[in-house]
């Protein structure tokens, strides 16, 4: 039986090279650390096709998926291998392309998980899920200069092993936080307790109820917790608004 693969911490990088990612993301896969463990930003991918469609803050992502949607191939073999490929809205970075778990994590708080309906840069993002403002403000920055950020979710005690193969494709800015990146449910959500604290705080009971719904639905269909979770707060945005506390609770009345 072939030995689970323990996500423990979450190690992360800048590099200023499209290259250097694609070199990086060949080296983590050939190491073991699965596709779905490994998270890209950046603004500036390079593509042959425009991408077009980006959205307002109000917006944020829900639209920036559907029209940018999975771009495969586009960037490349190794990056098209990563889960959840898609445009995302950032205030205060704009839009950004990201794959893997992070990409989740940045749904969610655009969505209202973490940081409400107004919206929250990069900053508060990362903060949120534990990495220290000065760092979070300079990985914000240098992704707005056109670099890019990859994190790797790796075993405890392997963590200087990755730390050295970062360095060694040019990565800087290195830092370690010791969890990894939020998901919705643990697999498929079996109840309210499943969620998320991030998601479930900004759900009222009903709203979770139809969170969960969609959710377990699409991640039958596709296998990929990033496009459930943008079906089910796609779903949540449809069927319900925000109160004053930034939980969706008003289920809208059919017109």
């Amino acid at each position: 039986m072939p030995e689970v693969y323990q996500a423990e911490r979450t190690i992360s990088a800048l590099f200023k090279e499209q290259k250097q990612i694609d070199d990086v993301i060949r080296r983590l896969l050939d190491r073991g650390v699965p596709r779905d463990h490994i998270s890209v930003m950046g603004r500036n991918f390079q593509s042959e096709t425009r991408i077009s469609g980006f959205l307002t803050k109000k917006d944020v992502i829900l639209g920036g998926l559907r029209t940018g949607a999975i771009f495969g191939s586009l960037f490349g073999s190794f990056l098209s291998l990563l889960t959840g490929v898609g445009v995302l809205f950032v205030p205060f970075v704009g839009p950004l392309v990201a794959a893997g778990p992070i990409g989740a994590l940045l749904l969610g708080a655009a969505s209202g998980a973490i940081a409400g309906s107004a919206g929250a840069g990069l900053v508060s993002v990362l903060t949120a899920w534990g990495m220290p403002e000065d760092k979070a403000a300079i990985y914000q920055t240098r992704l707005q200069a056109g670099e890019f950020l990859l994190m790797a979710e790796v075993p405890s005690d392997r963590v200087g092993e990755f730390q050295l193969l970062l360095e060694s494709a040019g990565g800087e800015e290195i830092h370690t936080v010791e969890k990894t990146l939020s998901r919705p449910c643990p697999g498929p959500c079996n109840s309210p307790e499943d969620l998320s604290p991030e998601v479930r705080s900004h759900l009222s009971q009903e709203a979770q109820s139809t969170f969960i719904e969609r959710y377990n639905n699409v991640l039958s269909e596709t296998s990929d917790e990033f496009t459930a979770e943008q079906a089910a707060w796609e779903t949540i945005h449809q069927r319900y608004d925000e109160d004053e506390n930034g939980v969706w609770s008003k289920a809208k009345v059919n017109v």
